[in-house]
């Protein structure tokens, strides 16, 4: 009898049936292309909480560099809208103004063309 009880206690106290949902760190996965659709690796990547930041290329809050397959990743991110400048040698997407508002404790994903 005393075994059931403190059964059902743990079962009303939410431990089973009520869990929250796993909370995951806001995160986002880039893909950088040139003009012709191919990925970029190596291009340098860079995230700006403001659009006053990104125009003068200063304050940047994040910094990655893509892979051989033209991704970079960027882990425990506010959930907030990034201005992002990707760049790799003479080609970049300066001007464009790209930008993305991230959905909190989700694996966000995105594109930047390079020209």
């Amino acid at each position: 009898m005393k075994t059931l009880f403190v059964f059902l206690l743990f079962l009303n106290s939410g431990f089973c049936l009520n869990a929250p949902n796993q909370i995951f760190n806001t995160s986002l996965t880039l893909t950088v292309r040139d003009d012709l659709g191919n990925t970029v690796p190596e291009a340098t990547v860079l995230l700006f909480e403001k659009k006053e930041d990104y125009t003068k290329e200063q304050n940047s809050v994040e910094k990655g560099t893509t892979d051989e397959k033209g991704v970079v990743r960027f882990k425990k991110l506010k959930p907030i809208p990034y201005f992002i400048l990707a760049r790799k040698g003479d080609k970049d997407n300066a001007g464009g103004g790209e930008e993305t508002k991230l959905e909190k404790g989700k694996f966000n994903k995105a594109t930047v063309v390079i020209q």
